[in-house]
């Protein structure tokens, strides 16, 4: 097993070698700037020193997202569902948790759907049915975000929370079940999941990859096709829910939404790549694995 790892790793590699140069050049030169961002405020670029946490904090931020964002373009969810919890540990606002992150993956979706069709897991030029989705995705998209941003304030959280996690739980059940067949294509079941998840998305920052990706696997999607889909139609989203909290009055912290873009960024082309390469039948087992894995992570925080 090691050693077909190993051999997968050298293959990948090598198919893949002057992206790996760059990325490899790219995260050492971040890592710098955030470290010696204390002698350094970039000319301007950035917040000074004294608005920004501490460069060990930046690094960790930066590497979290990087982390988080590989999963999420790679598996179509985990970002916002991850890196919100880790944030909120670390002691960071919600009020300045929420906008960074929608910040960070309006700009991450954008480059990974625009490299998902790059490297042929998405084409939207020809497929008739992966722009159908994507355009039913993206009108939903506005609709709910603006509704959760809206009445974040205004309803109880904890019933719609567990609404959530038992469609997450659910739609992970469901793909884990139906990865070795043939789904019919279904317009109903992807406007279903993508009201949902857009309206979840505006509320929380997180919790839209694992609903829609799996919605869309559920609804007769291509597992591949329903990753890179799902990177454009979150763009959608994060950019009018990030619209309306700037409306209300809800600055972003470009202190945390820096490293978080720059990190996440940095992740999506190896994560474009690697679909790439995954079949068909390990990507649908792999997203039901992982939706139903953070619906339970999500169950016992709300429970707890």
């Amino acid at each position: 097993m090691v050693r077909s790892a190993a051999v997968a790793v050298t293959a990948f590699y090598a198919d893949h070698r002057r992206r790996f140069k760059l990325w490899t050049l790219l995260l050492m030169l971040s890592l710098l700037i955030l470290l010696l961002r204390d002698a350094t405020p970039l000319a301007g670029l950035l917040p000074s020193p004294a608005a920004l946490p501490a460069s060990s904090v930046l690094v960790a931020v930066f590497l979290a997202a990087l982390a988080c964002e590989y999963m999420d373009s790679a598996l179509g969810m985990g970002y916002g569902t991850t890196l919100t919890p880790l944030l909120l540990i670390a002691g960071f606002h919600p009020l300045a948790i929420v906008p960074a992150v929608l910040f960070s993956e309006l700009l991450t979706g954008l480059a990974a759907g625009a490299l998902h069709q790059r490297d042929g897991n998405l084409d939207l030029l020809h497929d008739r049915q992966a722009r159908q989705t994507l355009a039913l995705l993206a009108a939903l998209s506005g609709v709910g975000a603006i509704a959760a941003v809206l009445v974040a304030v205004r309803i109880p959280t904890w019933w719609f929370s567990l609404a959530i996690v038992a469609i997450v739980l659910t739609m992970g059940g469901l793909t884990l079940a139906t990865a070795r067949r043939r789904m019919r294509y279904r317009a109903s079941g992807v406007l279903a999941v993508g009201l949902v998840a857009a309206f979840n998305k505006g509320l929380s920052g997180g919790g839209y990859g694992p609903l829609v990706t799996a919605g869309q696997v559920v609804s007769g999607v291509p597992a591949r096709h329903a990753v890179g889909i799902t990177s454009l139609a979150e763009a959608v989203t994060c950019f009018v829910g990030l619209a309306a909290y700037l409306t209300l009055g809800k600055p972003i912290d470009w202190g945390l939404a820096l490293p978080l873009a720059s990190g996440a960024l940095l992740s999506v082309p190896l994560a474009t790549a690697t679909v790439r390469r995954l079949p068909e039948r390990a990507i649908r087992s792999a997203v039901g694995l992982l939706t139903l894995l953070l619906g339970l992570i999500s169950l016992a925080k709300l429970l707890s």
